[in-house]
């Protein structure tokens, strides 16, 4: 399994930015489809953005489109999640995903590996 660790994160306010970032192990990563998922307190885990191993295709929640960007660097091995214009409601812990398939990039069952997980905070 790839072994994730998470950084970014944090306190914001409602209309402000951050970038979350999720390291991988050097000789694998390149081989998986990367996912960021988030987590309410007292709700599921859910969805957020994926992106396949060649940056070919890319999918958003609805309720992200338009503000936040996933991207990723395999050379270093490295995947972001660019959120911009957050909203309160966008408060949750989130966490980066790895699966070896790029044909279910938003189902949260096929991925095998997670990172660590990050807070991030908007006020509103």
């Amino acid at each position: 399994q790839e072994q994730l660790v998470q950084s970014g994160g944090g306190l914001v306010q409602a209309g402000g930015s951050l970038r979350l970032s999720c390291g991988g192990s050097a000789r694998t990563f390149a081989s998986y489809g990367m996912g960021w998922f988030r987590q309410a307190p007292g709700k599921e885990r859910e969805f957020v953005a994926a992106i396949s191993r060649n940056s070919d295709n890319r999918f958003y929640a609805d309720s992200v489109k338009g503000r936040f960007t996933i991207s990723r660097v395999n050379a270093n091995n490295t995947v972001f999640l660019q959120m911009n214009n957050l909203r309160h409601e966008d408060t949750a812990v989130y966490y980066c995903a790895a699966q070896l398939w790029d044909n279910y990039l938003t189902t949260r069952s096929r991925y095998t590996s997670w990172g660590q997980g990050t807070q991030v905070t908007v006020s509103s």
